[in-house]
């Protein structure tokens, strides 16, 4: 799960060259190591978590990771919806923050999973 993750959020962000996506804007260092951490976690949380609980803080945390990594510009919903000049005044410097916040929604969801199934286990 977690590499399926990577490389298909990867490549449709064209975080590396393919010849499906093109980037408008040059990707940083910072997005793949988020993209990694982000996919682990995630493929993580799928070994573990229970049916149909909790779903939505992990999907939280994938989304917002995922609009973090993404070129913005390329992104044609935010697109439409705010127009370019928007996105790359206001959204662009606040891009990272999000992928981090997402990746920390996704470790805290984990980490509610874990200790849930840990306590499960013990009993």
């Amino acid at each position: 799960m977690a590499v399926v993750m990577f490389v298909a959020l990867g490549s449709v962000t064209a975080l590396w060259v393919n010849p499906f996506f093109v980037r408008m804007t040059p990707a940083g260092g910072w997005e793949i190591s988020l993209l990694a951490l982000l996919s682990f976690l995630s493929g993580l949380y799928v070994v573990i978590r229970r049916p149909f609980c909790s779903n939505k803080t992990v999907s939280a945390g994938g989304v917002l990771g995922f609009l973090g990594v993404a070129c913005p510009v390329c992104n044609k919903i935010l697109l439409v919806i705010f127009g370019s000049e928007l996105l790359l005044s206001y959204y662009e410097p606040v891009r990272i923050y999000m992928a981090i916040i997402g990746v920390l929604i996704a470790l805290w969801a984990l980490s509610r999973e874990w200790r849930y199934y840990t306590r499960v286990e013990a009993t």
